[in-house]
């Protein structure tokens, strides 16, 4: 055998024994794909075990939950307001007296074992009131901060994705409900109905509160719409629903978020403060902003009539509050 086919012999047959070049470690690529997702792959040629494969992208929704999880804050607010909301779905589990079971003999008791936050002067238990009036604060400000959030997210999406003629008309629209004071208008509203429910609270709410969701939406979808995955799928000829629906709503959506959960502690007090003022919800519905205003006559003599709900309101309004700060500061990147 030749010198030449010993060492052929030698040389290896396996694409294991195949010599890699720039066997030391590699760089760390980072990538990105259209919509701004961060793509991490390890190596110039592939992972040890799975090459050329990009680990798994993480994008800005998994980084914002990630720093809202390390939020003290969000972990606060979180199990203030789980108590609260399972407290309105089934206050029966915190209670078993009927708050609209109102005894004249039992008017004006101090706090005891057998009332733990005394009793009002109509006589009904305070305790069992403040639970059950969580419902109605809960509902007016859930399903008001949905309408806001539909409605300001629609007209601020149309007038800053088109512009134009489109933007003039929705904003001069939007300024116009901008100068009603939103307690004037509700106050208003409310005096024209005699029979008056909940549903009719969330309505005087929504149809004057959506301003401020619909400016930041039309600003944030206006930056949004410049960017470069935007202009790369309109070139491609993707429509305008598609457009909308898949990279600039979920994109712009964020700030809206922020002011949404922070609006809904500001519309249980609305809805308090209607009450408050005999022009909200009737006597007949359990209410904190009801209770709030019966306990003002005799705050000298049974200020605990007051303190109570007063307490629940600000807990749930503080809670919403704080869940609003952390989510802001989860989703703003400066803030990190």
């Amino acid at each position: 055998m030749s010198e030449y086919d010993k060492q052929r012999e030698q040389l290896p047959t396996s694409s294991q024994e195949q010599p890699h070049f720039g066997s030391q470690e590699a760089p760390t690529i980072f990538l990105a794909d259209a919509d701004g997702t961060t793509l991490e792959k390890s190596g110039a040629y592939g992972g040890p075990n799975t090459p050329g494969q990009l680990d798994k992208p993480r994008g800005a929704w998994a980084e914002a939950w990630r720093e809202l999880r390390r939020s003290p804050r969000f972990y606060i607010s979180a199990v203030l307001l789980l108590l609260l909301i399972v407290m309105a779905v089934f206050p029966g589990w915190f209670t078993d007296q009927d708050p609209r079971f109102c005894p004249i003999a039992r008017t004006d008791l101090k706090p005891s074992g057998d009332h733990w936050f005394g009793t009002n002067t109509q006589g009904c238990d305070i305790y069992s009131r403040t639970i059950y009036g969580a419902r109605a604060s809960i509902i007016v400000g859930v399903v008001t901060t949905a309408v806001i959030v539909v409605v300001g997210g629609l007209v601020g999406a149309l007038s800053g994705y088109f512009g134009g003629w489109i933007d003039s008309i929705l904003a001069r629209v939007t300024d116009i409900f901008f100068g009603i004071p939103l307690l004037l208008a509700a106050l208003v509203f409310m005096s024209s109905f005699q029979d008056r429910t909940v549903w009719t609270v969330v309505a005087a709410l929504g149809i004057f509160g959506w301003m401020q969701t619909a400016r930041i939406m039309r600003g944030s979808v206006i930056t949004v719409k410049s960017s470069d995955y935007v202009v790369a799928a309109r070139a491609l000829g993707a429509g305008t629903g598609r457009i909308l629906m898949r990279h600039v709503l979920p994109n712009a959506v964020a700030p809206v978020i922020v002011v949404a959960t922070i609006s809904l502690g500001t519309f249980i007090s609305a809805e308090a403060t209607l009450s408050f003022l005999g022009i909200g919800l009737p006597l007949t519905e359990v209410s904190w902003g009801a209770d709030i205003s019966t306990a003002t006559n005799v705050l000298r003599d049974a200020p605990y009539q007051l303190f109570f709900p007063s307490l629940f309101l600000s807990v749930t309004v503080l809670s919403f509050i704080l869940l609003g700060d952390a989510v802001r500061d989860a989703l703003d990147p400066k803030l990190r």
